[in-house]
């Protein structure tokens, strides 16, 4: 009996349906969110920009940029029954199962239909990040901020959230912030926006799509790998002893985590931009260690495996020099991703085939049924 063959297994290779949204490894390298390279997104735009992009199809004029962000900050304040609930979640949960809790109740109590269609999308995208950091500062008993917080900026009122501090924002953590959110935004047909395409199929609650996309998101293969990027770089006392152990980890046969990619082949286009960044806060904030130990790996990776660095690891580095918790990295993931989820969900429905795969059957062929007695 045939079995499917390795280099399409996961779906690796195949196309199962029609973007206009993302491109994603063109000549190995490239990322374009429709239609535009993300060298020049990251360098010349903003995240509020780049989520009207995916949401509306174009970038927005002055006119409709101003009334984005104003739509941004007049949806931040979280529902009373949703504090309650996230009062409710304990210190030890999982950032992510709480991020999953808290769409979900969102949805129960806002449902779709009261919002109308993208308004459901924008409702969620401005309230995440009160939602994470409302969560993380009750339960570490941490000062909370306004909701109604005059911070203009998506990327500044995220970090007035999460940041393990309570020292001002530094326009430089600002800056990568909203890179990273950039960078983040969207990816094509990843595990958790196909999770939520298959949901949108379906025709599913635009928050059911999203539950099921944030608890793909949740495993180490997809979203967590710049929270054991971190914890890796950390446990090195010094760029030798990086070295050695690496090397020692990849003798065998252990992953690091961080590097490769299923779709790029020659390089992650996204790394070498949050890479400059996490350079900038580390000679800022006296943490040019961590950062030479990092290039160490990078180094090591690229002349054993010739393994190139993903999104995930450097942005590791800039998230914790900007003093965020590990445990908060992938929550950031899923704030950001939340746009090209959503324009993916949006997208599915617009010409919607439920999406219903083939398996390679590999079991016993047809036999009878034998009576328990004669077993």
């Amino acid at each position: 009996m045939s079995k499917v063959d390795k280099k399409t297994a996961g779906l690796r290779g195949l196309k199962v349906g029609n973007t206009a949204i993302c491109t994603v490894g063109r000549e190995g390298k490239h990322l374009h969110y429709r239609g535009y390279s993300i060298e020049d997104l990251a360098d010349k735009s903003t995240f509020e920009e780049v989520s009207y992009l995916l949401l509306f199809g174009e970038l927005p004029t002055q006119s409709q940029l101003s009334e984005w962000k104003e739509k941004l900050q007049e949806n931040r304040s979280l529902p009373d029954k949703l504090k309650s609930v996230l009062e409710s979640i304990p210190k030890t949960a999982h950032p992510m199962a709480v991020m999953r809790t808290a769409v979900s109740f969102l949805g129960t109590i806002e449902p779709e239909e009261d919002l109308e269609g993208k308004n459901a999308a924008t409702r969620l995208l401005s309230v995440l990040p009160s939602v994470l950091g409302y969560w993380y500062r009750y339960s570490h008993k941490k000062p909370i901020p306004d909701d109604s917080s005059t911070e203009e900026t998506y990327a500044g009122y995220l970090l007035k959230w999460i940041k393990n501090n309570d020292e001002p924002i530094s326009e430089t953590e600002r800056q990568m912030m909203d890179c990273a959110l950039i960078l983040y935004a969207e990816h094509e047909f990843n595990a958790s926006t196909f999770t939520a395409r298959v949901c949108a199929s379906t025709l599913s609650d635009y928050y059911s799509c999203i539950t099921g996309a944030i608890g793909t998101l949740r495993g180490p293969l997809h979203g967590g790998a710049n929270e054991a990027a971190m914890k890796l770089i950390l446990s090195f006392s010094s760029e030798a002893e990086a070295e050695e152990k690496i090397k020692e980890m990849l003798s065998k046969k252990q992953k690091i985590m961080g590097f490769g990619h299923a779709v790029y082949k020659e390089r992650d286009p996204r790394s070498p931009i949050i890479k400059s960044w996490a350079k900038k806060l580390c000679e800022k904030k006296n943490g040019m260690k961590i950062f030479n130990i990092a290039e160490t790996i990078e180094k090591v990776m690229w002349d054993e495996k010739r393994l190139f660095p993903n999104l995930d690891f450097y942005s590791a580095v800039a998230f914790y020099m900007a003093d965020i918790d590990i445990p908060l990295f992938t929550p950031i993931f899923v704030i950001s991703r939340s746009t090209g989820w959503s324009a993916h969900i949006f997208e599915q429905r617009s010409d919607n085939v439920l999406i219903r795969p083939n398996a390679n059957y590999i079991g016993p062929e047809p036999r009878p049924y034998i009576p328990l007695e004669q077993r």
